[in-house]
């Protein structure tokens, strides 16, 4: 394959068999998984949907119960440790709670630990529902006996 070029001057200068094969891609480098491609992992992409809404359905604008049931939709040996609803009914510790959970989630943090693509993809999900209180400034109006109103996804 023969390439053309501009060249500043304006002028084109043709370049003679280029081999391009360096750019394509034709296999993953060892120990990197690919996302899923089969019926099977999509199915398993069903479930985990399905147990990610389960979680999240009647607990609309309920940061704490989010938090004290998020080990319920986490992967086994995730190694998050459950929170007692009764430890975050001070504004303060859901603060310290809802930071801690975003920072065991982050995709940043997955990805230095190696987890798979099913652990990321409850992650990310998980990661994604947690966020909408900090886009709306739910987390700065916490207070002891208020109560939220406002997740819907």
């Amino acid at each position: 394959m023969s390439l053309t070029a501009c060249v500043p001057d304006g002028s084109e200068s043709t370049f003679g068999d280029t081999d391009m094969s360096f750019l394509l891609i034709t296999e993953l480098p060892q120990g990197e998984e690919r996302g899923p491609q089969t019926s099977d992992n999509h199915e398993e992409i069903k479930v985990i949907d399905d147990q990610i809404q389960k979680w999240s359905k009647g607990k609309d604008g309920n940061i704490r119960s989010l938090l004290s049931t998020l080990h319920y939709v986490l992967w086994s040996g995730s190694g998050w440790k459950p929170v007692p609803l009764v430890d975050i009914i001070e504004g303060n510790a859901v603060k310290r709670t809802y930071q801690k959970a975003l920072l065991y989630l982050h995709p940043d943090k997955l990805q230095q630990k190696g987890a798979t693509w099913h652990q990321k993809y409850i992650a990310e999900k998980v990661f994604d529902i947690l966020q909408v209180f900090r886009l709306y400034g739910v987390l700065l109006c916490i207070g002891d006996t208020s109560s939220l109103v406002l997740y819907h996804i």
